[in-house]
């Protein structure tokens, strides 16, 4: 059970095993998935080594994805309640009061249209790819898996699409839709995906 080398006819190396022996940590990515590492999956090396298993929930770091990456949305935070969110996220509660602030809201409209258009542009420059910074930018960037329903983003693309071409008048609120990932290099009905994908884009 607790074996590098598997106990079978073929001897083989169990990888799981020689990772979690020569690893410092093993790391869940939420905590339902850690639960199941050490009571089921490698419940054994957790009773042996208890303190290498650890939980990191998948997430963003302030710093990176907020800080760096949305300047713009940072400054308009901090000009409201402060830097403490830098370093404490609980502190974004103190936003909770302006969620009808007319003046604060008005001031956010425009960061996401400034942010909106400074992607327009780099998409122009870089793709030449011309998108309407004043439509709905609907986002889908993950790895591409059946159950992450990226098909199924494709399929209401499709029918969107249809139901325009339809009634051709119909009052619908402008959309650019983005959607990006990669699959694992065998996972074939993935890779299907991201073909169909790029069929609907064409």
């Amino acid at each position: 059970m607790l074996s590098v080398v598997e106990e079978s006819h073929e001897k083989k190396i169990n990888m799981a095993h020689l990772a979690i022996v020569g690893s410092h940590a093993i790391n869940g990515v939420a905590a339902i998935h850690s639960d199941i590492l050490r009571k089921t999956v490698f419940k054994y090396f957790y009773e042996m080594m208890p303190e290498k298993f650890q939980n990191k929930t998948n997430g963003i770091t302030p710093r990176r994805w907020l800080r760096l990456c949305n300047p713009l949305l940072s400054e308009l935070i901090s000009d409201n309640i402060g830097e403490e969110w830098i370093v404490d996220l609980y502190e974004l509660r103190k936003l909770k009061p302006f969620e009808n602030d007319s003046k604060f809201l008005t001031k956010l409209a425009q960061v996401k249209l400034e942010n909106k258009e400074a992607f327009a542009m780099y998409l122009s420059k870089h793709h030449g790819i011309e998108v309407d910074p004043h439509s709905m930018f609907d986002t889908h960037v993950k790895r591409i898996h059946e159950y992450k329903r990226q098909l199924l983003n494709a399929l209401h693309i499709i029918t969107l699409y249809n139901r325009l071409k339809a009634n051709p008048d119909r009052d619908v609120v402008p959309r650019t839709v983005f959607i990006g990932g990669k699959a694992a290099p065998g996972y074939h009905t993935a890779k299907l995906i991201i073909k169909l994908i790029n069929c609907i884009a064409e």
